[in-house]
């Protein structure tokens, strides 16, 4: 694509976020037809944010999250500092066109992981980690259908990010665990259970997180030291309200909630 045209795409993006429409597709002239394309209008958005990008997210984690929005692979999109809620917080889902959420673990990354001459290990990339968090995801999107947008779009849209709660950080103990056969449980006041567990991220959260920092450097970004990346729902997502409460709860790594 031109960069004019990556732009206007990002701008027009943006304005619907803003204005919490949806459209069928972009303009055809603005539609990106690969992954890269699609990263280099998501970049455009974080440009937009009012600070420096909070961290990234991993959509698309399980086979049947990506035959439901019809994608090749897991994909990666920005967290912005703006739309990052704490334990507890009070959230606005008035304009949700998806109405889900998602339990999911989430690192804080000590170090810069910079591109390098061979993919990271999971072991180098758990090295650089200070802390692990549970956390919600409400995921959204700007496509009336976006099961059918297809991959280059749902990049271009930032991965579906939208709303992200990040809970207390766990101590040290989450080294010692088989995060892959972790049990989490998701709730809501309805009531509505989902229930979980790590290897339902890409058959574990670490190999989810190192697949995040490989993505990015293969493309030309990294990820900073600071950032927080949030690995995927580790449960089926479930369905929200305005007036409920939401829930997510990690055993002995903590638990978080929000109201919206």
């Amino acid at each position: 694509m031109k960069e004019t045209n990556v732009r206007k795409a990002a701008n027009h993006l943006w304005k619907l976020w803003k204005e919490h429409e949806t459209i069928e597709s972009l303009p055809e002239p603005l539609k990106p037809i690969s992954r890269a394309e699609g990263y280099a209008i998501q970049a455009c958005l974080e440009e937009r944010s009012e600070e420096p990008i909070f961290g990234w997210k991993i959509a698309a984690t399980s086979d049947a999250g990506q035959s439901h929005i019809g994608v090749s692979g897991p994909m990666a999109g920005r967290l912005l500092k703006e739309r990052v809620y704490s334990d507890g917080d009070v959230i606005s889902v008035d304009k949700s066109l998806m109405k889900v959420a998602e339990a999911e673990f989430a690192f804080r990354i000590a170090a810069d992981l910079p591109p390098k001459g061979h993919p990271y290990s999971v072991e180098e990339v758990l090295r650089a980690v200070s802390h692990l968090h549970p956390s919600i995801e409400i995921p959204d999107s700007r496509f009336k259908n976006f099961a059918s947008a297809g991959e280059a779009q749902l990049i271009a849209d930032n991965a579906c990010a939208h709303e992200f709660v990040l809970g207390p950080p766990s101590d040290e103990i989450w080294r010692t665990l088989d995060l892959k056969r972790h049990a989490v449980e998701l709730k809501t006041t309805k009531p509505a259970t989902e229930s979980g567990k790590g290897g339902n991220v890409l058959g574990d959260p670490r190999i989810a997180l190192t697949w995040l920092v490989n993505e990015l450097c293969q493309f030309g970004m990294y990820v900073k030291q600071n950032q927080v990346i949030t690995t995927g729902t580790t449960t089926q997502p479930i369905t929200i309200e305005k007036g409920m409460d939401v829930s997510a709860k990690f055993g002995v790594l903590g638990s978080v909630s929000a109201r919206l």
